[in-house]
């Protein structure tokens, strides 16, 4: 056991990042109390995509400025922002451009891909612990292309998967829907992503990591987080009930949340919501070997949770504006093009908020204001991708143990 074995960690947010740093902690030999607002996994990890994306993609680039203006324009394009929430906004997307600009677009590509490279090994030993390796498919994603001007619009993507060794293989028309019978016929091309699983009940999972830590010896509490402040044994948490809890450190992982604890405390960094979609149907007509990502439409369609599930896509519209379930819709309407089968029966539809940063890549950092504070959060897309990964480098600063990669892209300071 590392020198401090014992000490109290307070890991604010039970979705699936803050799940999976509370159990990586615990299990190393620290005290961990896991603080939420609401039950595990009941925020944005409930209903994400179930996807392993290791395929990481900078949500910017040169060619980002080209197609903006028509996406904002399309009601039923990949991103959506309401006009009332422009002026709120307009920070955040003016950072998102100069992410995209050639000079820091391969910076930001290689800080995403040292993250995603040990991702899946990570989320497998993880797993493996809390004796949930069974919710891990075997199978892997396949990225389609309607027609051959959309397999060309992503070769940007793809040289960029060549560049960095990450595993693929282009389809030809023949061999796709023997992989996957349910597709159309009028699906052009395709490339297999064998090692971008997916999970198959992201809810089951965060709760039974939750479960893991706390046969462990770690706790839950619930309670929302105002603030948090020094004090001369570590860092205080108040809580919106004036209650006020002492511990040694603490780990902000509160997704969308972390925003408001960030500029608490003096340290405001540029988080925004991408709000997305999704439509969880249980009786399909179908059934799906792989999960299907249509990047020239931004959605996915994943078979999890007992059924297939149709999401993705970006709104903007901050954290309190009503649910426009249109948006929905329009992904399942997408779906039906090319998986010519799919029923929608027995459904239900869903609103979660990513945690977006404008460079697409999460802060992993101690606090630049207050000591024994850290951060996990701004995870964008890649929260459940990434979890394992990021609990694994919480707990390497938190115990001063050598991390085994680099964590200057990732500091809370960089902007």
């Amino acid at each position: 056991m590392t020198d401090g074995a014992g000490s109290t960690v307070a890991v604010i947010g039970s979705g699936i990042v803050g799940a999976a740093c509370a159990l990586e902690l615990q299990k190393r030999g620290r005290q961990v109390t896991l603080i939420d607002r609401s039950s595990p996994g009941r925020g944005t990890s409930f209903g994400n995509m179930a996807s392993i994306a290791l395929d990481f993609a900078a949500g910017s680039g040169p060619s980002t400025w080209r197609k903006l203006p028509r996406w904002l324009m399309d009601p039923e394009g990949p991103v959506w922002l309401r006009p009332a929430y422009a002026p709120k906004t307009l920070p955040w997307f003016l950072r998102f451009l100069a992410a995209g600009r050639p000079s820091q677009l391969r910076a930001i590509e290689d800080a995403g891909m040292a993250l995603t490279r040990p991702a899946l090994e990570d989320l497998r030993r993880m797993l493996a612990f809390a004796n949930a390796s069974d919710l891990m498919t075997e199978e892997g994603c396949l990225a389609i292309y309607e027609k051959d001007e959309e397999f060309t619009a992503d070769r940007a993507h793809i040289e960029l998967m060549r560049r960095y060794g990450f595993d693929f293989q282009v389809l030809k028309k023949d061999e796709i829907r023997d992989l996957e019978p349910a597709l159309s016929a009028h699906v052009a091309g395709a490339v297999l992503l064998p090692d971008n699983k997916s999970i198959r009940d992201p809810y089951k999972l965060v709760v039974t990591l939750v479960e893991a830590g706390q046969a462990a010896g770690a706790r839950f509490l619930s309670g929302e987080v105002v603030t948090v402040g020094k004090s001369t044994e570590g860092c205080t948490i108040i809580l919106k009930d004036g209650e006020r809890l002492q511990f040694d450190d603490v780990v902000v992982a509160a997704g969308v949340h972390s925003g408001a604890i960030a500029r608490a405390v003096g340290e405001p960094i540029p988080l925004e919501t991408e709000r997305g979609y999704h439509t969880q149907i249980m009786k399909p007509g179908i059934s799906m070997r792989y999960s299907i990502i249509w990047p020239a439409r931004a959605f996915m369609v994943t078979p999890t949770a007992g059924g297939i599930r149709v999401g993705g896509n970006v709104e903007l519209a901050g954290l309190q504006a009503a649910p426009d379930f249109r948006r929905a819709r329009v992904l399942v309407r997408h779906a039906q093009r090319v998986l010519p089968g799919l029923k929608v029966e027995d459904t239900s539809e869903w609103l979660g908020h990513r945690p977006a940063l404008p460079d697409t890549i999460p802060i992993i950092s101690p606090s630049s204001r207050v000591p024994n504070l850290w951060y996990a959060t701004g995870h964008g897309h890649l929260g459940l991708t990434l979890s394992a990964t990021t609990a694994r480098l919480v707990a390497d600063m938190i115990l001063q143990e050598k991390p085994s990669l680099s964590l200057a892209p990732y500091r809370i300071d960089r902007y």
